[in-house]
């Protein structure tokens, strides 16, 4: 089996998870269990990190926050452990250290927020909403019928 850090490749070639940065292949993303959540555990198989490097991991890189289960076990969810890949790949394979780890993530996140601010509010863009539920409720009509 190939190891994980050989089957990462630039986001332009795949379309992959983190657009612009360097990526996990769906061959990797397939590794992933098809689950929303996961123990501690799991994720370090899955990922071949150790615990206490996870854990070390959520005090360096604020973005990994895991919630808690009642028995007080970290439950990732699945975007942590995605999150979690692509640490892995600048810290091992594109050989950042932990600063340069922490920029990079910071950057994502930025890139990340800009792609989500979209402007929505001109009448145009009203109109052409309006026309799609109009079609909408035409559709949902038919099928009724």
């Amino acid at each position: 089996m190939a190891r994980v850090s050989e089957r990462l490749i630039n986001s332009s070639a795949s379309g992959g998870l983190f657009a612009g940065q360097r990526v996990i292949t769906s061959a990797i993303m397939n590794q992933i269990p098809d689950k929303l959540y996961f123990k501690i555990g799991e994720v370090s198989r899955v990922t071949r990190i150790k615990p206490y490097i996870l854990r070390y991991w959520e005090s360096e890189f604020n973005i990994i926050s895991p919630d808690k289960s009642r028995g007080n076990q970290r439950i990732y969810k699945r975007k942590d452990v995605e999150l979690i890949m692509y640490i892995k790949t600048l810290l091992y394979r594109d050989k950042f250290s932990l600063e340069g780890a922490k920029k990079k993530v910071k950057e994502f996140r930025k890139e990340k927020d800009k792609q989500l601010a979209l402007p929505f509010g001109g009448k145009e863009y009203m109109n052409a909403l309006k026309g799609i539920k109009k079609d909408l409720v035409s559709i949902r009509d038919m099928i009724k019928a």
